[in-house]
């Protein structure tokens, strides 16, 4: 695993030894940014932009972002197995002052904390058996932590029917192998 793209391209990313954790794989990672740079039915800009990396895993996607010009990411992970990992991927790469770790699951923090910004990017990526994407997505609207205009990106098993509720409107679908990405905004 590596960053594809920016200032850190080609720079080696650790991976978790256990198959507990499933990351982002490259040519998934790749598309979902070719995306958000020349889709023509989503208009946003990574360059400054404030980013929420749920289910963060090694950081293989906020890390990517911040390679591309994002101002600064805030991950969100409670599985101790990565938390290492994670914390060496940031130290590796020098970008300590970008980013924040939170060491607890994303319904926790939505339910516990009061996040002091607003997003302008939040990426979803929870395990494919997690079933409470409708309730996290309904918090995040709850919680008003996204930006006017802001997209969220959701990662899901490709082999399953998604129906989102509806104060999401899909604007881009993409399927790659077992992935299925959701490019979405919020009904505001």
């Amino acid at each position: 695993m590596r960053i594809i793209s920016g200032y850190l391209k080609g720079k080696k990313l650790l991976e978790p030894k256990d198959k507990t954790t499933r990351p982002l794989k490259d040519l998934t990672k790749e598309s979902i940014f070719n995306v958000i740079k020349h889709s023509n039915k989503i208009d946003f800009s990574l360059k400054n932009s404030n980013i929420l990396d749920c289910f963060s895993g090694v950081g293989s996607f906020g890390l990517e972002a911040l390679s591309r010009e994002a101002g600064f990411v805030t991950f969100i992970e409670n599985y101790l197995g990565v938390m290492e990992i994670l914390k060496k991927n940031i130290e590796n790469l020098r970008l300590i002052e970008k980013c924040k770790i939170k060491k607890i699951s994303i319904h926790e923090y939505l339910e516990t904390e009061i996040p002091k910004r607003k997003y302008d990017l939040i990426f979803l990526d929870p395990p494919f058996k997690d079933t409470k994407i409708n309730e996290l997505l309904l918090k995040i609207f709850e919680k008003n932590i996204l930006k006017y205009k802001g997209i969220i990106i959701i990662h899901r098993d490709s082999k399953k029917n998604h129906i989102f509720p509806e104060i999401i409107s899909i604007k881009e679908k993409k399927t790659y192998g077992i992935s299925q990405i959701f490019f979405c905004g919020l009904n505001q």
